[in-house]
């Protein structure tokens, strides 16, 4: 019979052994970073201030960046595999980019005025996305979504918010643990199964009357690249339409898998989209649009509109880049050529995985990808609810001892500089962690 998660082959005293062995020689190899992690410990809880960013024992610090690569405090240089959880698509110096940036920085910033570049970058968004007729811009993804779905309860007049467990809007909309986190923003959530039609459509049908808003990924990132099934995302476009609710597309991570985002691949337009990450060219960014009726109750030449606020909403910098990025660098042209290099990436890497003596598949589209320690099909959080959450710890070790940068949850995520030479990079650390680890059952 084929291994599960549930009868890992490599005893347990092996892989604690191991990690602790890892974590011994990351200590040793980083003592600046760790000097570093010290000293910001006396000024910010745990020497951070993006929780995603810590890393038991402490984290690396990092002090430079180019091209597909970083190089730490300690002097180690990493081939860059993260992509700043999908907003690095661009890569560290992409010369297109520098320019935009340097030509806004000569004709100065924080202006307090409108800018002819958030025009045009909102004329591309428009132009790309099939959902967003208007759109309005915002600092993060995680306002993004606040602003849609605040928007949605307001027009609609429904107090129930529909969200999927494993689901990620944001800091203050986070359902990895299959619920609420204690920050999450109190708001009346409806907490349903992610690619469970069945599930899902009872729930809705239960609160039918006071769910105004549906908000998805179509593929949740942060909860380990699992694609929407389209017979799910259908489901949630047709209950909607029939029931007066307005459907949210989280496209904050998804949106640079096809020049339209998933949304495009599979047909289906919801009623609001929210973007961010890549599209402000590596800078603060977010972005929320949809119909043109709906958007237009934050025109402000209109009474009783909706305020929106923000400072930095179309500041310089990022107007700039995200312009420039999607006028000139991440083309329509680009976007399927770019995803399919990582599709062709994760298919390799999967087949590697599958020589493995213990549970192991990378998941994913395009270029976003994630590997679980877990065998089977994984369609929603509870597929891997069951995964050997200390082999992903080692694999993290592994990886960086190889020189590979990624998320210590074991998220990949592509930028546009990464050729084949570092494909090649990656794949020699995969079997190598393969190798080490079927040496050790």
């Amino acid at each position: 019979m084929p291994t599960t998660s549930k009868s890992l082959q490599i005893p347990p005293e092996a892989l604690a052994s191991a990690i602790a062995d890892a974590s011994s020689r990351y200590t040793a190899a980083n003592p600046k970073s760790l000097a570093q992690h010290r000293a910001a410990s006396e000024v910010m809880p745990g020497g951070n201030t993006r929780s995603v960013l810590f890393s038991a024992p402490f984290p690396i610090t990092l002090t430079a960046a180019q091209g597909c690569r970083v190089t730490s405090l300690d002097g180690r240089c990493y081939v860059d595999f993260l992509g700043e959880y999908t907003a690095g698509l661009y890569g560290h110096s992409n010369p297109v980019l520098c320019q935009a940036v340097s030509k806004a920085l000569e004709g100065g910033w924080v202006m307090g005025g409108h800018i002819r570049a958030e025009e045009e970058l909102a004329r591309l968004i428009c132009e790309r996305f099939p959902s967003i007729e208007l759109v309005r811009f915002a600092n993060s993804g995680t306002e993004a979504n606040l602003y849609a779905i605040s928007a949605a309860k307001a027009i609609t007049a429904k107090p129930k918010v529909v969200v999927f467990e494993g689901g990620y809007h944001g800091g203050v909309f986070t359902f990895a643990g299959g619920g609420p986190g204690p920050l999450t923003a109190p708001f009346d959530f409806v907490l349903a199964p992610y690619n469970d039609i069945d599930g899902t459509r009872a729930l809705l049908d239960t609160h039918a009357d006071a769910i105004g808003t549906i908000v998805v990924e179509p593929m949740q990132g942060s909860g380990g690249c699992i694609p929407a099934e389209r017979g799910f995302l259908q489901t949630l476009r047709d209950w909607a339409s029939a029931h007066g609710a307005l459907l949210i597309f989280d496209e904050v991570m998804t949106s640079r898998l096809s020049p339209g985002g998933l949304q495009q691949v599979h047909g289906i337009t919801p009623d609001l989209t929210t973007l961010g990450k890549y599209i402000g060219g590596g800078f603060s960014f977010g972005a929320f649009g949809g119909r043109a009726e709906l958007m237009r109750r934050f025109d402000p030449s209109q009474p009783g509109a909706f305020g929106h606020a923000g400072t930095f909403n179309n500041n310089v910098f990022t107007m700039a880049a995200g312009a420039a990025g999607l006028r000139e660098v991440y083309t329509p042209a680009a976007v399927g050529p770019f995803n399919a290099r990582g599709d062709a990436l994760r298919k390799r890497l999967d087949a590697i995985a599958g020589g493995a003596r213990f549970p192991m598949q990378f998941t994913g589209l395009g270029s976003m990808m994630n590997v679980h320690m877990h065998r089977g099909p994984v369609r929603s959080i509870h597929d891997v609810a069951h995964s050997v959450q200390p082999l992903r710890e080692l694999f993290y070790f592994h990886m960086l001892e190889h020189g590979i940068w990624l998320a210590r949850r074991g998220m990949i995520n592509l930028s546009l500089p990464l050729g084949e030479a570092e494909f090649a990079q990656l794949e020699d650390a995969v079997a190598s962690f393969v190798e080490h680890c079927n040496a050790l059952a």
